[in-house]
């Protein structure tokens, strides 16, 4: 029996949740759609919400042929490397260009090849994925990082954000779902696999309700926002896209992104991800729904 086919098969079922949603995000990195000069992501999309669809079917914009996506697979399972990149394979727009198994030699791996994205489990010997991450980010400043575990629990979520993840996906998708979340990720967009993204707004309610009962919380953050600035970032915490805010604030969807602009540059943050975090850290979030 092939076993780079079987495995394939393997990676391709999966658990038979999580497939409807990936908590997508419709971000462009950046104002101009690509990141920004100060390594900004996320000033056009959305936070990942659960239920959120991921279009499959859109790669990065470009005229012609679709343009190659470099991705380097990172797991410490050699076995399932080989199901992934058989997979992938099936996909023209998607080319394996190397593979680690674990966070040491992924670091050296990112270095070397500069791929466009990183897929890259959380737990792993020697260097696990969420430290690697953060490395990755030093050595190779325009590679997106995809994070695909096993892993639910919130405090890997939390710690892949803050180490500048660019998407959180549990292994249970099909393995079209992962060519589809690639795509996302390359593209500028931020995803959470529709479970994780249910816990973190979980969390988001949770940690609201007790700050709102403490009297030490922190009123503003650090440093201060404009009143402005902060309803837009409570509103970006709660997974609202620029049309929403827009339409709710009563201003235009560039005053929106300028404003999301500016508070990510005064947050020092990456990504709205990063911001709703932020959110939740500073007890920002009121508690009601």
């Amino acid at each position: 029996m092939d076993v780079r086919s079987a495995d394939a098969g393997a990676v391709r079922a999966g658990a038979q949740g999580a497939v409807d949603g990936k908590g997508a995000v419709d971000g462009k990195g950046g104002a101009d759609g690509k990141g920004g000069a100060d390594g900004r992501d996320d000033v056009d999309g959305t936070v990942a919400v659960p239920g959120a669809v991921l279009d499959a079917a859109a790669g990065p914009a470009g005229a012609g042929a679709p343009e190659r996506i470099r991705v380097l697979v990172v797991d410490d399972h050699v076995l399932y490397r080989r199901g992934l990149e058989r997979v992938l394979e099936l996909d023209d727009d998607i080319v394996i260009v190397g593979e680690a198994a674990d966070g040491t030699e992924a670091i050296a791996r990112a270095e070397e090849l500069l791929p466009d994205v990183v897929l890259m489990d959380v737990r792993m010997p020697r260097r696990g994925g969420i430290e690697a991450c953060a490395a990755i980010r030093e050595v190779a400043p325009s590679t997106r990082i995809l994070m695909l575990t096993m892993s639910e629990e919130e405090s890997d979520l939390f710690s892949a954000v803050q180490a500048g993840a660019n998407g959180y996906l549990l292994k249970d998708v099909p393995g079209e779902e992962i060519a589809a979340s690639l795509r996302a990720v390359h593209g500028g967009q931020s995803l959470i696999s529709p479970s994780m993204a249910s816990h973190l707004l979980a969390e988001f309610a949770a940690l609201s309700r007790r700050g709102a009962t403490r009297e030490d919380a922190p009123a503003v953050p650090a440093p201060r926002l404009t009143a402005r600035e902060l309803e837009v970032l409570r509103l970006v915490a709660r997974g609202r896209s620029n049309r929403d805010i827009a339409g709710e604030l009563w201003i235009s969807e560039n005053t929106v992104k300028n404003h999301v602009r500016n508070l990510l540059e005064k947050l020092q943050l990456h990504s709205r991800m990063e911001a709703a975090m932020y959110a939740v850290k500073e007890k920002l979030l009121d508690p009601s729904p």
